[in-house]
């Protein structure tokens, strides 16, 4: 999305109103998809981001202004610009076909610059020529004063060490191939003509060069300044509709500034055709009453949705009860549909003035039962009181293994397999996905030992195992582990913290004794659900403790979900 930058003063005198008051700002920045992201009061510019992309015709204050203004009642429908008569004439070299075949330019005199309008015209330029002109590949823009050219115009070809000039912001000639490598501008967009054998030139009669398009312009004649009152705006590219559709942008904020336009005629040698540009003519559309209505859901008639286009900036007339004729401005280039036509209807009516309806679905969506019992359990580890934690998965074998007095080859042994590495860690703290989460609850309360006691935590996470069944040979398990830590946390705690979490789940199970070194023996056994080891619970071995750094006894349980929910759903 792109934002433009607009300085304050101008936008309010093309507007004729203040627009300090930050909501008044939203509000109408909101009728043209814009949110003020940033204002500088001190430097007086306001930085607007532009949800539109499809609308070139505001990412300038002209352009701005003038698709407000209608929404502000300043002048609502069709604006009317007009074109004099050729005031240049351009022949167009018929080696540019396969280069950069397209040119289109515009006269505009008598226009009043200020350092403002100068400023905003390079940001609109620098905007269009990154955005539309797809930087500058599809089209660039130049700016030159007029009074300096003497018609007619030559847009040629030439080698790269054929002419020289000075280019813009430098003072010594420079060969074309020279600007390619030691001007900015040269190194940043040589890329798109250094690939040719002939570039291509802008010249006039007296063979003076105004540019190298789309690289840069001449320090003589493209230089425009205060003192400047008659403009050449030129466009060259390689889409035909894109550089005619920049021509007019640009030509309609000077116009808007007070300038009168004058055409220039194209002679395209190749086919022998002429073209002159720019032209400000609207295209006609036919917008269908009922159509309007059944997108939005309202019943409005056709003189509604001609006063409503109206304000959006359009020509309408009623055709009949069910019909509109539109005019679309030659600046709206996003209009391509009756359904474009609808949106500016939506928002000079006001979405907020669209009453909401629920969609009438035929089913109800609900959560899946697993989903159900997870949230259930959650429930109720935090009502037992204990506080929710999320870890991280990537973790280390150190922590998994060594630091929870497992030896890595006996893991198999309890349960703990198929451990899943990464090629090629960033980090040596995180080498491989956990595969059980009790390691990631002792490393919390590790960072955690000047929180008060008692602590109680709990996670509710994925482990990751290798699988051979499935394609992508690994496979992710809930499990459900909890920790209690205090000088007084023992085995009976944390059985009867699991037995009252099992109970109000509604699931039968017992325990049987069983061995793990990360527990202390004898005081530690297997969770047994249907008949099936579902996890572990026990005292903490004071090993365990010591890896960790921990003072305070502990102990814990871990119980595997996908076994619960299995014994839920029998």
């Amino acid at each position: 999305m792109p934002t433009i930058d607009v300085e304050i003063a101008e936008l309010e005198r093309l507007l004729g109103l203040s627009v300090n008051n930050t909501t008044k700002l939203d509000d109408l920045l909101s009728l043209v998809k814009g949110e003020a992201k940033i204002v500088d009061e001190k430097e007086g510019i306001l930085s607007i981001e532009m949800k539109d992309t499809n609308r070139p015709d505001l990412w300038g204050v002209e352009g701005l202004a003038r698709g407000l203004q209608g929404f502000l009642g300043r002048k609502k429908g069709l604006i009317e610009y007009s074109v004099g008569e050729v005031a240049v004439d351009i022949e167009v070299d018929p080696r540019l076909q396969k280069i950069r075949p397209f040119i289109g330019c515009c006269i505009i005199e008598d226009v009043k610059l200020t350092d403002a309008i100068i400023r905003g015209l390079m940001h609109l330029q620098d905007k269009l020529d990154q955005t539309n002109g797809r930087n500058r590949q599809k089209t660039s823009i130049g700016l030159y004063d007029f009074s300096l050219i003497t018609p007619p115009l030559s847009y040629t070809a030439s080698q790269p060490k054929e002419t020289s000039f000075v280019p813009l912001g430098f003072t010594e000639k420079m060969t074309l191939a020279e600007i390619l490598e030691k001007h900015p501008k040269g190194i940043e967009y040589g890329h798109i003509v250094r690939k040719h054998k002939v570039y291509p030139m802008l010249l006039d009669s007296k063979n003076q060069v105004l540019s190298f398009p789309p690289i840069i312009n001449s320090n003589d004649l493209g230089k425009v300044t205060e003192k400047t009152r008659n403009l050449l705006i030129e466009v060259t590219g390689t889409s035909h509709d894109v550089v005619l559709s920049t021509v007019n942008l640009v030509s309609l904020a000077l116009i808007d500034r007070g300038g009168k336009a004058y055409a220039a005629s194209i002679h395209y040698k190749r086919d022998d055709s002429k073209i002159v540009t720019p032209s400000f003519s609207g295209t006609p559309m036919r917008l269908k009453v009922g159509f309007v209505n059944r997108l939005l859901g309202l019943e409005l008639s056709a003189e509604n949705i001609v006063e409503l286009l109206s304000t959006a900036g359009f020509g309408a007339i009623v055709v009949d009860a069910a019909e509109v004729r539109v005019m679309v401005p030659c600046y709206r280039t996003d209009v391509m549909h009756q359904v474009d036509l609808v949106e500016d209807v939506a928002i000079a009516y006001g979405y907020n003035n669209i009453e909401a309806i629920w969609r009438d679905l035929p089913t109800t969506g609900y959560a899946k039962p697993k989903q159900r019992l997870l949230d259930k359990a959650r429930g109720l580890m935090v009502g037992l009181g204990f506080q929710e934690i999320l870890t991280n998965t990537l973790t280390n074998p150190d922590s998994l293994f060594a630091k929870m007095n497992v030896a890595a080859e006996e893991s198999s042994a309890l349960g703990l397999t198929g451990l899943v590495e990464i090629a090629n860690p960033k980090l040596m703290t995180m080498t491989c996905l956990r595969n059980w989460l009790l390691p990631s609850l002792m490393a919390f309360l590790s960072s955690n030992k000047s929180v008060e006691f008692p602590q109680r935590i709990f996670e509710l996470g994925k482990i990751t195992v290798r699988a051979t069944s499935v394609e992508v040979r690994t496979l992710d398990e809930d499990k459900i582990a909890a920790v209690v830590s205090h000088p007084t946390a023992n085995f009976t705690e944390i059985k009867s913290m699991l037995d009252a979490f099992l109970m109000n789940m509604g699931i039968a199970w017992r325990i049987e004794p069983s061995f793990n070194p990360s527990f202390i023996e004898g005081r530690s056994g297997d969770v047994i659900v249907d008949d099936k080891i579902a996890g572990t619970l026990g005292e903490i071995n004071p090993l365990v403790l010591a890896s960790w750094n921990l003072e305070n006894p502990a102990a814990a349980f871990e119980v595997d979900v996908g076994k619960l929910v299995h014994s839920k759903t029998q």
